[in-house]
């Protein structure tokens, strides 16, 4: 027996408009979408295709890019070409700001190449400007069919609706601090919007909203605000969440919150790569968010121990983060080959204090000899000890055990 059923059917999605971004669905009950975005110049066709290439191999469902100016328009159709050439017809979301109205008017293969527009209406236009550049977007939108994503940012809130709102929060008996004004400000200009979009022509069931924040408790407050105000999907991010553990912990503490009350359909950490790292671990990242909670399933899980006076060898580590590792590059190829496989779990455990428990508890573990204990190594089988490994070839006796699993349990796909 496991303890690893998903537990997603308690945590149903609030809104029931769905909204298709080329092949895939957002909103209404459909699994939470993982995007990303890339950091590349988007003129720079070949560099800008390899990394979208590289986001979605890395399990991104969507993935933006920067339209900022001519070259890039004229490049976007270029990148889809080189993508459909390597059989990835990942969405492609452009990312428009300032001058999307100029953009989308004078390369329509720019609009027609993407799968949705991402506009924000805090940069659209200003002033007698702001309405007719939106709604020049929004008949584009309309001509080749495209969803549209209205995504407000603190950064960039529209001042005009900020003025009318503190003006509006001077007037009241009680008025409410900086925060609560510029929290509302930020729904109202998203849900103004979206309802000026359907006038304009945009079917309701072709916008997606958000409204991002990079303050944990501001963007809950935000989100859970919208999602009782709107029955559009929700596209949750802490925008610049930073780098490293930081950036990581902030995101999950706001998105785990939101996710756990029904709220959210796609997701994006907005890491700050390091140095030299890969732009994927934003979608790790995303996936494991996704996974431990028992919303989705992306590739098996690991559980190991963090060790302890118990494990002075670091051979457990080592053979967890191999194991991990060794997962995640075979998923490609399990995937095509396999129903199922993403649901496998995996325990590397470092001594016997809960070694055998947490291995009968995954579909496959194994309870490593602790400092002292006998040099055996106890494999267990959903539940059931198979063999007991010895000796100096313990990590590739256990892959081999791993690869079989997947062949002889899960059923292969025809063809």
């Amino acid at each position: 027996m496991t303890l690893s059923s998903p537990i997603s059917a308690a945590l149903p999605r609030r809104n029931t408009r769905r909204v298709h971004v080329g092949a895939v669905v957002v909103g209404g009950g459909a699994p939470v979408v993982v995007q990303s975005m890339t950091n590349t110049d988007t003129a720079d066709i070949l560099g800008t295709a390899m990394q979208v290439a590289e986001l979605a191999r890395a399990g991104s469902e969507m993935v933006r890019i920067t339209v900022n100016n001519e070259d890039a328009a004229r490049a976007v159709p270029h990148i889809r070409d080189r993508l459909l050439a390597l059989n990835m017809d990942v969405p492609l979301v452009g990312d428009f700001h300032y001058n999307g109205h100029t953009l989308l008017t004078k390369y329509p293969a720019c609009a027609e190449a993407l799968a949705k527009l991402r506009i924000n209406p805090g940069n659209v236009g200003a002033g007698s400007k702001r309405d007719p550049q939106f709604a020049a977007i929004v008949e584009i939108a309309c001509k080749y069919d495209k969803p549209v994503r209205i995504g407000v940012n603190w950064g960039s809130l529209d001042p005009s609706v900020l003025a009318r709102i503190m003006d509006q929060n001077a007037s009241r008996a009680e008025p409410r601090d900086a925060g609560a004004v510029m929290r509302e400000a930020l729904v109202v200009s998203a849900l103004e919007s979206a309802a000026k979009a359907e006038e304009y022509g945009l079917a309701g069931d072709r916008i997606i909203l958000s409204a991002k924040v990079s303050s944990v408790q501001d963007l809950i407050a935000v989100y859970r605000d919208m999602a009782l105000r709107s029955d559009y999907p929700l596209h949750l991010g802490l925008t610049e969440a930073g780098m490293g553990s930081k950036g990581i912990v902030a995101s999950t503490a706001a998105l785990a919150i939101l996710l756990q009350e029904g709220i959210g359909d796609t997701i994006r950490i907005s890491l700050t790569p390091e140095p030299g790292g890969s732009r994927t671990q934003e979608v790790v990242v995303a996936q494991e968010i996704l996974q431990t909670m028992g919303l989705r399933a992306f590739t098996p899980m690991v559980t190991a121990c963090p060790g302890c006076g118990r494990t002075t060898s670091t051979f457990f580590q080592e053979l967890a983060s191999g194991i991990q590792g060794y997962v995640r590059e075979q998923m490609p190829r399990w995937r095509e080959q396999y129903d199922g496989v993403e649901n496998m779990t995996l325990a590397v455990m470092g001594c016997v204090v809960n070694g055998p428990g947490e291995s009968k508890h995954a579909n496959i573990g194994i309870s490593l000899p602790g400092t002292g204990e006998t040099p055996a190594a106890p494999v267990f089988v959903d539940g059931e000890k198979t063999v007991t490994l010895r000796g100096d070839n313990i990590a590739a006796e256990f892959k081999a055990i791993v690869d079989d699993y997947v062949a002889t349990r899960y059923v292969k796909k025809a063809g």
